[in-house]
């Protein structure tokens, strides 16, 4: 039998589609093995949301190339589809595979053997004229607590600096009654909880009729499901009415992620963000209303072309006032065709450096302070493994606010859900759940 390893780059989406193809597979008779092993096919879903992860992903081309040069090296997703003639040139790989043709990867498998030596395969269109969204799935993830399903791909907010509209075309949905029938799946092989995600979910259902919510409450529907998180929402999707519907629906987590990028509304006009800090403070303060003490979390860009000192502040005071649970930090890259490669006012590495460093820093103070609020606070929590924790084997989960908690047990308790109190933190992110 065949053997085959996969290599994921990027993103949620990434990840699930990785986890796809690795189902497609194991169907198709193929053993799959440990991406580090010797395989007779190595398959790397590449990113290239930045000039790191592009590179990257090059180099995961070659790590394949190199530990069996007679396997057919497969590349496949974002960086192929938006530098395909690079990838051609690069001649390391044997297939291309671009976003929205992963489904054809046992196909050009088969088809490759009779080109061995010539011109890569490649299977790259016009994903902006994509209409279609390509079906794949997984109901069988890595995880045993947890999955997550694809509900959503492509992009129509085309802001200033991101690359992804041209990566993953326009929006496309994926049918309620496919979505369900995977959680089914998915709720018979023992997952508990599933995360709902897209490249931009807050989109779901504009091009076909429906709407997020009434997903949501389809899946919330499921027997066996017990949790359900969302991925990634634009800030405006968060009216009265929404907030109020989750909050009606017992299996939502509060753990929600709304996208900022900066806290100066100068800066987001640049960036081409359709909303004001206003209108993100206003979203918060719903959820916020809707549910106790949920958890924020967000994304933040520094050195964007033209950020002052003085704009910097303005974030730095925004982010502070609104007290995230986590920010996940980054520094602004060039990416060629887009409108903010060409902006005047592109800040240095070294400054992008200096500011994300302070923001790095109030971002471990926030989580702390945010973790530490459940101090001596009955929560539940969802055990997803056994590991050593201070130098003791400990059942650690999350609970639905995704606090990490650690608890001592003699009875298994892996993909079951415990009751305990909060206490004091064993480890950095880590604190200790006294079961009662």
């Amino acid at each position: 039998m065949k053997r085959a390893a996969l290599h994921n780059l990027g993103c949620k989406v990434n990840a699930y589609e990785t986890e796809a193809m690795a189902q497609l597979l194991s169907d198709g008779g193929y053993t799959i093995v440990d991406f580090d092993e010797t395989a007779d096919v190595y398959v790397i879903n590449t990113c290239s949301v930045t000039n790191v992860a592009d590179r990257k992903s090059r180099q995961m081309i070659r790590r394949a190339r190199a530990k069996n040069p007679d396997a057919v090296v497969v590349a496949a997703g974002c960086y192929v589809q938006t530098k395909e003639q690079e990838a051609l040139l690069e001649g390391t790989a044997d297939i291309l595979l671009g976003n929205n043709k992963k489904g054809e990867l046992l196909k050009l498998l088969a088809g490759v053997q009779e080109k061995r030596g010539k011109k890569a395969l490649s299977d790259v269109t016009d994903i902006g004229a994509e209409c279609a969204f390509e079906n794949l799935k997984s109901d069988k993830p890595a995880g045993h607590t947890r999955a997550f399903i694809k509900v959503q791909d492509g992009c129509n907010q085309f802001c200033s600096y991101c690359i992804i509209p041209y990566a993953r075309g326009r929006i496309r949905s994926r049918s309620r009654a496919d979505v369900k029938e995977e959680v089914r799946a998915l709720a018979a092989n023992g997952y508990r909880e599933v995360v709902l995600t897209g490249i931009h979910l807050s989109s779901y259902g504009a091009d076909c009729g429906e709407d997020l919510i009434g997903l949501i409450r389809s899946v919330h529907e499921t027997e066996g499901i017990e949790r359900i998180r969302l991925g990634s929402l634009e800030p405006k999707i968060v009216t009265p009415d929404f907030a109020a519907q989750l909050a009606g629906l017992d299996k939502i987590c509060p753990h929600f992620h709304l996208s900022l990028q900066s806290g100066c509304d100068d800066t987001l006009a640049r960036m081409n963000r359709k909303y004001t800090t206003a209108e993100y403070r206003k979203s918060v303060a719903l959820l916020r209303a809707a549910f106790d003490h949920p958890a924020i979390t967000t994304d933040v860009i520094v050195g964007f072309p033209g950020e002052t000192e003085e704009e910097f502040a303005k974030t730095k005071a925004f982010l502070s006032s609104v007290r995230f649970y986590e920010m996940h930090i980054f520094r602004y890259s060039r990416r060629k065709g887009t409108r903010a490669d060409a902006m005047e006012g592109q800040v240095s590495e070294k400054l992008k450096a200096a500011r994300s460093g302070e923001l790095l820093a109030m971002e471990r103070r926030m989580s702390e302070e945010f973790r530490s609020y459940y101090r001596g606070v009955r929560k539940e929590a969802l055990m997803e493994e056994l590991q050593t924790v201070c130098g003791v084997p400990m059942y650690v989960g999350y609970t639905r606010e995704y606090v990490r908690v650690a608890a001592p047990s003699e009875a298994p308790l892996l993909n079951r859900s415990v009751s305990g109190v909060v206490c004091d933190a064993l480890e950095e992110g880590i604190y200790r759940l006294q079961l009662c």
